[in-house]
């Protein structure tokens, strides 16, 4: 077999910008006025590339990550990160021995879960530290406020569960009006008061939203997750949260370029023809990317600082570009801009988010595995 290059990669590639997620931390921990930053690196980082974004926030001091389950903590430490993880989302018992054996923080709200990780801490000779997490009104998981101090009184009969953390969650801090937030806050503030002869160290609560949106919610760390990748909470879009950088790019590049008369359908099930002679290129990006079926004829990429429509409907590997505008100038393998800058225009991904009628969290953590993330350091710490 001749000897290949390996190194190529796919034309449709996100770009991570590591200098803006230097700026994102440095924000976040001077909005946190000193408090402890816990970034948020779950579903592969927002999409951003969990090793790449871990292995960069090392370097810049963070030692304690947030992850949603233990398989993402593994796969960062079999990697080679050396954080302390905390698996924020609740588990079952046969998940204990991974987590004590990789020496994770897990989140707890269930007496099965104490008892289990106490059984496999006393197995392995290991003190478990935990978070238990306080229902005080996102209603997903978490023990009421006023089971908490029995919870904890259990906690205490095995000598293998150290309780490191208290923590709770918002669900409408990312809302302009913040009424709800604030009365949630004040729950969780009596139930600070409640527990503190249990020697918690760290209560913990803020999410993005809340670090720019609440600064009573700070406590002793906060855990930005959307804000850390440079895009903004909802309605949070306004003070020191317009400094925010994105983090990511999607590009891609033109692999096809035909004359078209008027009157052709294109893509599947000709939902779009043509209505006057037409200049397509295409693009070698699809829902298989990420793009999805549901933006076919709705969004516009970025050619030569131009944006151009996107007609057709979506496939899974490729998509059409109307480029009649630049018929003259554009050329086989072209940079387009479905999610960033080019010249003076931006798309970002809380514009594709608006058109599908869901969030930036949705559209970032929605790139498929098999597009590239490329690191780009421009300066980054």
């Amino acid at each position: 077999m001749p000897i290949v290059d390996r190194t190529v990669r796919r034309l449709t590639q996100a770009f991570i910008h590591l200098d803006h997620l230097t700026h994102n931390l440095r924000l976040l921990q001077k909005q946190a006025g000193g408090t402890q930053v816990w970034p948020v690196l779950k579903a592969n980082a927002y999409g951003h590339d969990a090793a790449m974004v871990a292995a960069h926030l090392a370097r810049l001091g963070c030692h304690t990550l947030c992850v949603a389950d233990v398989e993402e903590a593994i796969a960062l430490i079999d990697g080679g990160s050396r954080a302390t993880f905390i698996i924020l989302s609740a588990t079952l018992p046969q998940h204990c021995e991974a987590m004590v054996v990789y020496d994770c923080q897990p989140v707890v709200c269930t007496l099965e879960m104490v008892e289990a990780l106490a059984a496999v801490g006393k197995k392995f000779g290991k003190r478990v530290s935990v978070h238990v997490k306080v229902d005080t009104g996102m209603g997903r998981l978490g023990i009421p406020p006023d089971m908490l101090a029995t919870f904890l009184d259990h906690c205490r009969n095995f000598p293998e569960i150290q309780v490191r953390g208290l923590m709770s969650h918002f669900p409408r801090a990312d809302e302009a009006d913040q009424s709800y937030s604030i009365a949630q806050l004040a729950r969780f503030r009596r139930v600070v008061e409640l527990t503190k002869h249990f020697g918690i160290k760290t209560y913990h609560m803020a999410n993005s939203a809340a670090i720019f949106a609440l600064a009573d919610s700070h406590f002793d760390a906060v855990r930005p997750g959307i804000a850390l990748y440079g895009l903004q909470p909802a309605a949070i879009a306004h003070g020191a949260a317009s400094e925010l950088k994105p983090v990511l790019e999607l590009k891609s590049q033109v692999i096809f370029l035909k004359e078209v008369a008027a009157g052709v359908g294109l893509s599947y099930g000709h939902a779009f023809h043509t209505q006057r002679p037409s200049l397509i290129a295409t693009l070698p990006i699809g829902y298989g990317d990420g793009l999805s079926r549901n933006l076919s004829g709705r969004v516009e990429v970025l050619l030569r600082g131009v944006r151009c429509p996107q007609v057709g409907r979506v496939t899974m590997d490729m998509s059409l570009i109307d480029v009649t505008a630049l018929r003259g100038q554009i050329e086989l393998g072209d940079e387009a801009v479905i999610i960033g800058r080019q010249g003076t225009e931006e798309i970002s991904a809380d514009e594709l988010a608006s058109k599908l009628g869901t969030i930036n969290y949705e559209i970032v953590t929605g790139i498929s595995h098999r597009v590239p993330r490329v690191a780009v350091e421009n300066n980054a710490e």
